[in-house]
């Protein structure tokens, strides 16, 4: 994949948590397509391309998403993409300030790529902590990070 087709989706309502990850990636030199949305319902109106929302397309190759939003949380939205074909292949990161086992285990049974506690910080890569560390090497994996 090369880093031209490669974007991402921020799945969050809060726009102070929002602005930190894009400082985030910009630090880490993470230079790909930003979409947002602002809640799962948001999120799925732009993956299925519902009327009166543009389709993303090529789909993101990561899925950033919070778990507690309006109208459709993270949990929600990741049991819809899981059922659609079209979309259940995606990869999801699941962002929250929620460190409660259930969210964690609901997170895992609908095959989510990781689990960020937020605040997101990239400064504690290495050190084991909020598990940042596999959301690096995810990003060196699919080359969205300059080697």
């Amino acid at each position: 994949m090369s880093e031209s087709q490669a974007s991402i989706l921020l799945v969050e309502d809060d726009y102070l948590d929002a602005m930190s990850v894009e400082r985030e990636l910009r630090k880490i030199k993470v230079m790909v397509p930003l979409h947002k949305a602002k809640n799962g319902r948001e999120a799925l109106a732009m993956l299925r391309g519902e009327p009166g929302t543009p389709k993303l397309s090529p789909l993101p190759t990561v899925v950033l998403l919070d778990i507690n939003m309006p109208r459709m949380n993270g949990i929600e939205f990741l049991q819809e993409i899981r059922k659609d074909p079209s979309l259940s292949g995606l990869n999801v990161f699941i962002m929250t300030t929620s460190n409660e086992d259930s969210d964690r285990h609901a997170a895992q049974d609908l095959r989510v790529s990781g689990y960020i506690v937020k605040p997101l910080s990239f400064d504690s890569f290495g050190e084991g902590g909020s598990g940042i560390d596999s959301f690096s090497l995810f990003l060196d994996l699919l080359k969205l990070k300059p080697q």
